[in-house]
């Protein structure tokens, strides 16, 4: 099949509609105009520091504008960004600048301890602040005119059930398919504006910059959530969509108080989980519409949504696949389900990855013919809504960050004086669940200790909240956790 070819994205949207308000932040506006001057400035100075098309360069910046302006730089060159978790430890962000073989990091001053950490565990990397690069020589870039829409993007790094995170690959075309799949189900408007105070380096921020250019409307950035600030942003800037999780809406809800938001504001889209039947009601009676989905790093942001109008008698739901993308749920023999039977959620669609960057087995293993297996667990009703029943196996979702049990098991068992470590979820009225951890211990330690030591190792959000020792983990058979023994041990203590 003949490769689809389209025109660069931030340099057509600049040309389309050059004066029309492209970006809010801080008090300040900007043009699409000046989003493609300041980008392409930035791939001139990129360009004089030596950075080419097609490199895998780690970028690891806070919420700002200036990162925007970054991300379409590397558009304009046509580089390849390994986009980094910025509440990550300097240790896990060594291994993944190594493991996708990044030869420049972008990073700013706010970070100097971690760089200075990571710059020693990766010595081959060339380091570059923002500062530094803004202040830098102009070397004409080499713009890329058109993008085939099979080239790399981004690669975002996701926990896997066992240890290690895998680089997802998001293509152009991954990125254009999933803003084409959301405004098919939210409709466009072109009074929209998002409001984005998510992380930029996940796929729900990220995915933001990629409607702002494709859609060619305007987007707020907040450098972090602040839920006046939120209430404030939307009743100045008319905003229109904004992007949540679950704790997010319940504190917007809270601070809402006995007012309404406008009447323009049309859309929460909510990811990370179902909300509460409870704050369904709660912002039902204050006219907030929230359409709950379902999506991850592989499928480019959400792929099922559900609207507001099903919100109560489909609770629970996450909705229906998106236009471009098909949904199976498939039985442990392979078949398809029934109607209500659980199984497996396999997608497929051009929002979908085609894989994990320089991991064939896996790839090979997650998808087949183009589906891949999620490994999540759910059903669909008669009418074809999905309920999702178990995140990935023994996920913990805390504030929206996937937290792995496995992961943090890992890094508890590497320490000489812990044999055998179990971590689960416990329910946490503020972040959703937090993980808690079991040990077994060749001598004692405090919980202290422990917490100190994963905070080296780990990043603050996936650090065990409890440290409960055990005499030894339950195990099965075939040496798996039985999760659910930790969880009648928690209820008991």
């Amino acid at each position: 099949m003949a490769e689809q070819i389209m025109p660069n994205f931030i340099k057509k949207r600049a040309l389309l509609t050059p004066e029309r308000e492209a970006l809010h932040f801080e008090g300040r506006n900007y043009t699409f105009s000046e989003l493609y001057d300041r980008a392409y400035q930035i791939a001139g100075q990129l360009t004089a520091l030596g950075l080419r098309k097609q490199q895998y360069i780690g970028v690891l910046l806070k919420n700002h504008a200036d990162t925007a302006f970054i991300y379409l730089s590397l558009h304009l060159l046509g580089i390849r960004a390994v986009i980094l978790n910025n509440r990550l430890s300097a240790e896990e962000l060594a291994w993944q600048l190594k493991d996708s073989k990044s030869t420049f990091l972008i990073t700013e001053r706010a970070f100097s301890t971690k760089y200075q950490e990571i710059k020693n565990a990766c010595p081959k990397i060339t380091f570059i602040s923002k500062e530094e690069l803004f202040e830098a020589n102009f070397t004409k870039p080499d713009v890329v005119e058109e993008i085939s829409l099979d080239e790399i993007c981004t690669v975002m790094y996701t926990s896997g059930t066992t240890g290690h995170p895998k680089g997802v690959i998001q293509t152009y075309g991954n990125h254009w398919w999933s803003a084409v799949g959301s405004a098919l189900n939210l409709g466009l408007n072109e009074k929209d504006c998002w409001l984005c105070t998510v992380p930029l380096f996940h796929i729900s921020g990220y995915s933001i910059i990629m409607r702002n250019i494709i859609y060619g409307m305007k987007i707020v950035i907040h450098e972090s959530f602040y839920e006046e600030k939120t209430i404030e942003s939307i009743q100045n800037e008319h905003v229109t969509i904004m992007s949540v999780v679950s704790t997010m809406l319940s504190r917007i809800e809270e601070a809402l108080d006995k007012s309404k938001l406008p009447t323009e504001f049309r859309c929460m889209l909510l990811g990370g989980g179902p909300a509460s039947k409870s704050l369904l009601e709660k912002c039902l009676a204050k006219n907030i519409p929230v359409y709950q989905t379902y999506g991850m790093t592989e499928t480019s942001s959400q792929i099922v949504t559900l609207s507001p109008e099903y919100s109560l008698n489909k609770l629970g739901s996450a909705g229906k696949v998106l236009f471009p993308s098909q949904l199976k749920i498939v039985t442990s023999d392979g078949e398809e389900a029934n109607a209500n039977e659980a199984g497996e959620i396999i997608v497929k669609g051009p929002n979908v990855t085609r894989g994990y960057l320089n991991r064939n087995e896996e790839t090979t293993n997650k998808l087949v013919n183009g589906w891949l297996s999620t490994g999540d667990i759910g059903y669909l009703d008669n009418e074809g809504f999905l309920y999702v029943l178990d995140r990935r196996s023994d996920l913990i979702i805390s504030g929206g960050e996937n937290i792995y049990p496995a992961e943090i098991e890992g890094v508890l068992v590497a320490h000489p004086d812990i044999t055998d470590a179990g971590v689960i979820g416990l329910k946490d009225e503020r972040w959703g669940e937090v993980p808690v951890a079991f040990v077994v211990l060749k001598k004692t330690l405090s919980e202290d200790e422990i917490v100190q030591y994963c905070r080296q190792k780990v990043a603050k959000y996936k650090v065990p909240k409890k440290i409960y020792p055990i005499e030894s983990i339950p195990r099965n058979a075939s040496k798996k956790i039985l999760r659910r023994e930790l969880r009648k041990r928690l209820e008991s203590l």
